[in-house]
């Protein structure tokens, strides 16, 4: 089964451009980027896809250290004339395990331009230290995540609920449908092989063994990320504790009631952030552009995918019965997910959101997101209840120069007026259905460019 990406529209712009690089897909291991572009590869009169798990393959890179000739012996072997580069595919999956085929991405470029080459790893923030001679400025990147929700209803080829969630703003009429659907989503996650057996069994019964499947990959790719064999026990540590802490923010000092000290959790935490298995969510005290985050403070955690979290904690039995998501796990699964389907949309750059602080002595808050957007930083809230309850974006449109903030929850599309309790600032408050989190740059600017006091 292929699924239709939002990506894919950039694999095509890539094929077209003039002045194309190699580029270099990005991303978690089993978010589908070998199946993106053997999708791609069908659009090619030939295609040649090099496997560097298999040493057969892996031998091209250590056999041959020019370009030119690397592309003359497997244009040989794949009978493919020495004419036809510029309507060939060659496409190198798993690249980090040879940093020579890395460093020979350049050379690529710069010896055969006329060839497309498109390269797919894991962990290539490890691979890439070994590099000698990094083809900088010589490639392109991509960035691959799981599905988005839009992603999700585009597989289930609900094309009533697709049109609907595109419609700006979404139509009450379709409230319920969407919210029903993206529990659904939001219980089992966006990872491709979950979706794939979900919609062949229809049963969240038939899961588990797939979750742990895939869970069991990322631990055992743990001594990849690891250094030594203190660092190897610690990622192990955090891989086994860290999905109880994502409804709070972290401090490394003993983390998950260890002895392990800051500094060899927060190695380790940064390991498994460059494999994109857990990311490190920092907060902002920004209420201006740029955001800036403060390192200092604790962060929060980000899983590569809701629906593993979901199943870590053994929650999607419960989740079943919840009429709204932003009370499941102390109300920590919605942001997450929500934060999840905002990272899903950064496809040029590997680049975290953030979530904005202020922190005094009698009286701290926390607003979920901040998103920019021209000169703004836009407060996100992800929560049930009424508007008089949301202290903390009160306490950021206090100190924001503008008058914006968003809530995302169960309810339907709805912008109003309301002012701050302290100050009495008047702000507009854009109510928006919280499974429009990968809308949400589309409702940003709707919302800044035609609602006004």
């Amino acid at each position: 089964m292929e699924f239709e990406r939002h990506i894919y529209g950039s694999l095509e712009k890539w094929k077209g451009s003039k002045n194309r690089k190699p580029l270099l897909l990005r991303g978690a291991r089993q978010v589908g980027k070998t199946t993106l572009v053997k999708q791609l590869a069908k659009t090619y009169k030939h295609s040649i896809t090099l496997n560097l798990e298999r040493a057969a393959h892996l031998r091209y890179f250590t056999d041959f250290a020019d370009a030119k000739i690397l592309v003359d012996a497997l244009f040989a072997t794949y009978s493919i004339p020495s004419n036809q580069k510029s309507q060939t595919l060659l496409f190198i999956d798993e690249i980090q395990e040879s940093p020579e085929a890395i460093a020979l991405l350049r050379y690529f470029y710069e010896d055969v331009p006329e060839l497309h080459v498109i390269a797919a790893g894991s962990l290539l923030e490890h691979v890439m230290q070994k590099v000698r001679s990094f083809p900088v400025g010589r490639v392109e990147y991509l960035y691959l995540h799981p599905l988005n929700f839009a992603e999700y209803l585009q597989a289930k080829q609900h094309a009533g609920a697709l049109a609907a969630i595109q419609e700006l703003p979404v139509p009450d009429y379709a409230h319920p449908v969407l919210k029903a659907l993206f529990h659904e989503y939001a219980i089992i996650g966006g990872m491709p092989e979950i979706i794939k057996s979900y919609l062949a069994s229809q049963s969240i019964a038939d899961l588990p063994r797939v979750y742990e499947s895939i869970w069991a990959t990322y631990k055992d790719d743990v001594e990849k990320y690891a250094h030594n064999a203190t660092d190897a026990r610690v990622i192990k540590h955090i891989m086994q504790t860290a999905h109880l802490y994502v409804d709070q923010r972290i401090k490394f000092q003993n983390f998950g009631n260890s002895n392990y000290k800051s500094r060899e959790v927060g190695e380790a935490m940064r390991n498994l952030s460059d494999a994109r298995v857990i990311q490190l969510i920092y907060p902002s005290t920004s209420t201006a552009p740029p955001i800036k985050p403060d390192l200092k403070k604790s962060p929060r955690l980000q899983f590569l995918d809701t629906g593993l979290l979901n199943y870590e904690l053994n929650i999607q039995a419960n989740m079943l019965s919840l009429d709204d998501l932003t009370t499941a796990f102390k109300g920590a699964v919605i942001p997450h997910l929500i934060t999840q389907e905002f990272i899903s949309l950064n496809t040029l750059q590997a680049q975290a959101p953030h979530f904005w602080v202020r922190e005094k002595a009698q009286s701290s808050s926390e607003v979920d997101l901040i998103v920019p957007y021209n000169q703004l930083v836009i407060p996100i809230e992800i929560k049930s209840g009424k508007e008089g309850k949301l202290k903390s974006l009160h306490q950021f449109i206090e100190q924001a120069e503008h008058p914006y903030a968003i809530r995302m929850y169960a309810g339907e599309f709805k912008v109003e007026q309301h002012q701050t309790p302290m100050h009495k600032k008047p702000y507009l408050l854009m109510n928006l259905p919280y499974y429009l989190g990968a809308q949400l740059p589309l409702y940003i600017k709707h919302f800044v460019n035609n609602y006004h006091l």
